[in-house]
């Protein structure tokens, strides 16, 4: 089973990607801000067992935003060339641009429908 980290501060968000990934057969890691995503992938590096296949990641958080968590994932050597889609209500070319700048492998626009998400993960995660 793939796992896939979430990483938002709202926790309804967090709980109906989580449950769209898991109705999809994904196992799912709840992150609360990019600061808890950083520690949470990490400690899953660090476990070598079960790593993570895919991060999912707002950008607009408290501490650390999603263009900061993405460069210091890919900073990780675990995590260089581990997918990481935005799922944030930003949907400016400016703020996409930084976004792949960082190292983002895609950008879904919230209010995201449910069933483009698991479509959008299925694509880079085979």
């Amino acid at each position: 089973m793939q796992t896939v980290l979430t990483v938002d501060d709202s926790a309804a968000i967090r709980q109906l990607v989580a449950f769209t990934l898991k109705g999809a057969g994904y196992g799912v890691i709840e992150a609360k801000d990019g600061n808890d995503g950083l520690a949470k992938a990490k400690a899953k590096a660090k476990a070598k067992a079960d790593t993570v296949g895919l991060v999912i990641t707002d950008q607009n958080m408290p501490g650390m935003d999603g263009v900061t968590l993405i460069r210091s994932l890919r900073a990780l050597p675990a995590y260089r060339s581990v997918p990481i889609l935005m799922l944030t209500t930003e949907a400016g070319d400016a703020m996409k641009a930084q976004g792949r700048a960082a190292g983002a492998t895609g950008w879904i626009v919230k209010p995201f429908d449910p069933a483009r998400l698991i479509d959008v993960v299925k694509k880079v995660l085979h």
